[in-house]
Parts: C-alpha cells; sequence; structure tokens
C-alpha cells in the first residue's frame, strides 16, 4: 500500500516540480535582467526587492484593508453577477422562443467594454464601492449567462426522450437531466466570471479611485515608489491565481463524476 502511494505521488511531485521550476526561471532571469541594465533599474527593480517590499506590506494594516477592499469590492460583483446570470440563462436555456427573442439583446450589450461604463457609473454611484460593484458585475454576468445558456442547450437528447419515455414531467426532466447537465458549464462561468471580476474591481480602483489594491498601485506609481508599484502588482496576481485555484478545486469537488474531472485527476 505504502508502495503504491509513493509511486502515485511520483507524478505529482513530478508537474508540480517542473511548474515551480518554470516560474524560478523566470524570476532568475528578471532579477538577472535588473541587476545587470538590461532593463532600466528606474523602472524594473529586482524581483528581491518586490518580494522584500512585499514581505514589509504584509506587516501593514494598510495593506490587509487594501486587500479586503478589493476582495470585498469583486465578491459582491459576483455574487450580484450569479444571482442573476443563472436563473436568467436557465429561463432563456429551456426555451427556443424566449432565447430568440432575447439573443439580440443580449449580442449588443455583451460586447460593451465595462471600462466604457466607467462614466455612467461614476454619474450614478460616484467614486465610492457601489461604482466597483457595479462594473465588476456587469463584466461577470456576460460569461455566466453564456455559460448557463450552453449548458442549459448541450444537453443529451437521448437522455431527454427516454426521460419523456419514463414519463417524466417537465420540473422532473428540468431537475434530474437538464441541471445536471449544465452544472459543468455553470461551474467553469463562475470560475472565468471570478477572475473577470476581479480585473474590474481593480480597474476601478485604479480609473475611479475607489479604495482597494488599485487605488494603491495608482497612488505608489504617482510617488514613484517602484518597488511598492510591482509589489501591489504581484500581490493581485497572486489573488487572481488564489481564488481561480479555490474555484478549481471546488469544481473537482462537486463535479467529481463528471468525465472531465475524473480525467483530470
Amino acid at each position: 500500500m505504502v508502495a503504491q502511494r509513493v509511486r502515485a505521488a511520483r507524478p505529482r511531485a513530478r508537474a508540480v516540480a517542473q511548474t515551480w521550476s518554470g516560474v524560478a526561471a523566470v524570476l532568475l532571469l528578471a532579477e538577472v535582467a535588473a541587476r545587470t541594465g538590461l532593463l532600466p533599474r528606474r523602472y524594473f527593480p529586482p524581483v528581491t526587492e518586490m518580494f522584500a517590499e512585499l514581505g514589509r506590506q504584509t506587516t501593514e494594516t494598510s495593506f490587509w484593508s487594501a486587500v479586503g477592499q478589493t476582495l470585498q469590492g469583486w465578491a459582491l460583483g459576483l455574487g450580484i453577477a450569479a444571482a442573476f446570470a443563472v436563473p436568467i440563462g436557465m429561463l432563456l436555456g429551456t426555451s427556443a422562443v424566449r432565447y430568440r427573442a432575447f439573443r439580440v439583446i443580449i449580442e449588443f450589450l455583451r460586447p460593451i467594454p465595462s471600462v466604457a461604463l466607467v462614466p455612467l457609473a461614476i454619474l450614478v454611484y460616484g467614486v465610492g464601492l457601489e461604482s466597483k460593484v457595479f462594473l465588476a458585475a456587469f463584466a461577470a454576468f456576460w460569461p455566466l449567462l453564456i455559460q448557463t445558456l450552453y449548458g442549459m442547450q448541450d444537453v443529451d437528447p437521448v437522455a431527454l426522450d427516454t426521460a419523456r419515455v419514463f414519463r417524466l414531467g417537465r420540473v422532473e426532466r428540468l431537475t434530474r437531466v437538464v441541471l445536471p447537465g449544465a452544472v459543468p458549464y455553470v461551474a467553469t462561468g463562475l470560475r472565468i466570471s471570478s477572475s473577470v471580476a476581479l480585473i474590474l474591481a481593480v480597474t476601478a480602483e485604479l480609473v475611479i479611485g475607489s479604495p482597494g489594491l488599485g487605488r494603491e498601485i495608482n497612488a505608489a506609481r504617482v510617488g514613484g515608489a517602484t518597488d511598492l508599484l510591482y509589489a501591489l502588482i504581484i500581490v493581485t496576481g497572486l489573488l487572481g491565481w488564489v481564488l481561480n485555484a479555490l474555484f478549481a478545486a471546488g469544481e473537482r469537488r462537486v463535479l467529481h463524476w463528471h468525465p472531465s474531472q475524473r480525467g483530470a485527476r
């Protein structure tokens, strides 16, 4: 049993080592480039200085306050988007008539860049949390809506015919056949929308000046603190990575029965 576990752990350890070796190589190249002058140190400090500043920031209350404000905007925006996108996607996806009736509206609104709505957000909500949440929710709404629509429409016709043969009612077909087939699409949509919501939350902080990491990044730029600037940028990247990893882990756990997850494992 122990030998089997060791053999099973080797490929995983090898994959982790390969992943982090690539990260280490990029960081080393960036460090050497900054130290040797290949990159202007005024605008690109060494990586060690960035992480040293990041370590100092973790002891500051203002840093964690900014992280919390960014996560607050992200969570509210994603939550509002999910509360509207999933029911609307289910409603439209279960009826070809409803889908055709609203398809033009969806295709018109979906390509609008959320940043283009910044003036509207400022006009209606000001420069506080509400504007950030509005932009994050608008941007996160569309990937989740489209994924839900695809999931509701991409149902195995054989399964539906089987349900009809067994005389399952409309509600039972929806809960036992359609929804289980759509859940993987919704989970993927949530993961994509999570990243989009974080991007728009930070963008709103940068452009509008809403409290959070984006505003701190802009303040570091204005003050010429490049090491702090890059440290905060690294934090936003780490937040995105951690949130994506959490959603991916939840997806594997909830959808352990799905063939794609069994294959991934």
